[in-house]
């Protein structure tokens, strides 16, 4: 279905089109469909030569349109895996994100990045395997930080042999692969060794290895002697909002658990079902195919089109995968666990939004607009002492910040230091990109700053001819304690009171903080990509050899920035012109 500019706005399939389509102009009572349908100006229909070639059509088009009335999941990130490269002489264990393809060992996909990280973190204490990249393990004449904290046991210089350090990576691989019993058994027999040849410093090492993982054993092993590589869904809908809750279990081990809620909100044609068929072909239709993939997937219902969801799933994935909704003992628990947690995602999920909701209306309220905010952009600038001068915008909405819309500039024109210029800056190259493409534009636009930020964005938005925008600026008081802040709203620059409690005032801090934050961290990146910046990469002709020969020979910059041409010459690979021109590019003559 597509509206008169062209732009798809709804995508579906059908065994019988016409009663699917029908069904949308006959006696549709809910908002959200009949607005839906006083767009459409044409719809287009392919005919495909199955169901499953339908779902899988449905599918890719939903991912590249996006269409606004359909329900879309927020899935577009990769997700994090351990990387064992088991290839290499002395493997290295590694965090990855991205497809699961290349050398080495891929245990995952876990459902976050802090899950990876507690995994990496407890395997790096208790078999101490090297961590560093392969550039730094080879050029290491001695052993690094890591050694002596007891992170790593150094076969970079050698202080372990290649068949110890192969035990500890396959007693790795093996706790990955969810087989701990395995692990502790093979620790025990070690131990018993080492106790036996009176090696008992080699022995306790071994106790606090075995300690570690029965510790680990009590909270990540689902069934004793399980190897279940399954995912769980809970769905759980309360009127237009859904959330889909997502536990994955590998060999037995649970990995962790992840939310998902759809971007748009559905309509009364949208159940439990078809949320969860959605998010099936848009999540695992995603992931990287091969062993990664579960063996099985429990859906908390049951589906009506489970055959043609798992042929798709099988065409997509190279492998079976099996839909399952009828189950009985431990599985049915995780189950349960899985929709309590939709339950209790999506009602705390609504009670913050209508908190949010709450405080927009009373933040326009309090600056006298006739209806309720629902788009607050915040510009804030950020540099040390004029140095790296970045500028950021925010943006939030009902639904909280609306991250993919946030901006950073890099002050280009604007004098180091001048925090005026530098917002007049930003803000005239933003909302010009916005009146060129088209973009949303917000209801308030808020400054951090005082009197002179706020003239430089009036001044902008009188060039620029911004209607309906209320533009207002928030300064830190003399104490620059929270609840202190001035706000002086455009055009008089009027001095607008806010109690320290209001719902008003503790939006704008948290819009204010989050503007901050981005700026600031925007800010030390820039200033650390400077400070790592040598002046050799910016002379024409000298790459990386050139650079490393000059400052081996020299031995760092200052002593180049010394030499004279003919000193300069005599380095390997350096010739009177190159010399010459070095010397030029630094004394600027």
């Amino acid at each position: 279905m597509l509206d008169k500019t062209g732009k798809v706005i709804y995508v579906g399939k059908a065994k019988n089109l016409k009663n699917r389509v029908s069904s949308y102009f006959r006696g549709v009572t809910d908002p959200k469909t009949a607005r839906m349908v006083s767009l459409i100006d044409d719809i287009q229909i392919t005919i495909t030569r199955s169901e499953v070639e339908a779902l899988l059509l449905e599918f890719q088009l939903i991912r590249e349109l996006k269409p606004r009335y359909n329900i879309l999941f927020r899935d577009d990130k990769s997700y994090p895996y351990i990387h064992v490269t088991s290839a290499d002489d002395y493997p290295r264990l590694t965090y990855y994100r991205g497809d699961a393809k290349g050398k080495g060992d891929f245990y995952g996909p876990y459902p976050n990045g802090r899950a990876v990280r507690e995994s990496i973190d407890l395997l790096q204490k208790t078999f101490q395997l090297r961590q560093c990249e392969d550039s730094y393990f080879k050029s290491r004449t001695r052993p690094c930080l890591q050694y002596q904290i007891k992170r790593c046991t150094a076969p970079c210089v050698g202080y372990i042999d290649q068949k110890h350090y192969a035990q500890d990576v396959r007693s790795v691989q093996l706790f990955l692969q969810g087989k701990t019993d395995q692990v502790i058994e093979k620790l025990l027999q070690k131990m018993e060794a080492s106790s036996n040849n009176q090696d008992y410093e080699d022995a306790a090492r071994l106790r606090d290895q075995i300690i570690a993982m029965r510790e680990v054993q009590k909270h990540q092993i689902i069934t004793p002697g399980a190897e279940q590589s399954v995912d769980v869904l809970g769905v759980y809908v309360i009127g237009r909002n859904a959330c889909v809750h997502l536990i994955n279990i590998r060999e037995g081990r649970m990995l962790g658990s992840r939310q998902f809620f759809p971007l748009t909100d559905l309509n009364l044609l949208n159940d439990q079902a078809s949320v969860l068929e959605s998010f099936l072909l848009q999540h695992y239709l995603n992931l990287p195919s091969g062993n990664l993939l579960p063996k099985e997937i429990l859906v908390s219902i049951k589906l009506p089109n489970v055959a043609m969801l798992e042929q798709a799933l099988r065409e997509r994935a190279s492998k079976k995968i099996k839909v399952t909704a009828a189950v009985r003992n431990d599985r049915a628990l995780w189950l349960k666990m899985a929709q309590t947690s939709a339950a209790e995602a999506l009602r705390s999920r609504l009670d913050t939004d209508a908190e949010l909701q709450n405080q927009f209306y009373e933040l326009a309220q309090s600056l006298g607009a006739r209806e309720s905010f629902k788009r607050i952009e915040c510009f804030d600038v950020s540099h040390t002492q004029g140095d790296s001068t970045i500028a950021s915008c925010v943006v939030f909405e009902h639904s909280g910040p609306v991250r993919k819309d946030y901006r950073r500039f890099k002050i280009k024109t604007a004098d180091a230091g001048d925090d005026y210029a530098a917002m007049e800056e930003a803000l005239k190259r933003h909302f010009v990109k916005l009146q060129q493409k088209g973009g949303d534009f917000p209801d308030l636009l808020l400054i951090d700053g005082g009197k002179g930020q706020l003239s430089r964005a009036q001044k902008v938005s009188q060039e620029l001819a911004l209607a309906g925008v209320t533009i207002l600026g928030i300064a830190k008081g003399r104490s620059r304690k929270p609840g202190k802040e001035k706000l002086f709203l455009a055009p008089e620059a009027k001095q607008i009171n806010l109690s320290a409690d209001s719902r008003a005032l503790l939006l704008l801090q948290r819009v204010r903080d989050e503007a901050h934050r981005f700026a600031i961290t925007g800010h030390r990146k820039q200033r650390s990509k400077r400070a790592l910046h040598s002046v050799l990469e910016d002379i024409p002709g000298i790459g990386k050899l050139r650079r490393r020969e000059l400052l081996r020979h020299f031995g760092g910059l200052q002593e180049v920035q010394c030499a004279s041409v003919e000193e300069l010459a005599a380095v390997s690979g350096i010739s009177e012109v190159m010399a010459a021109k070095i010397y030029e590019a630094l004394h600027g003559k």
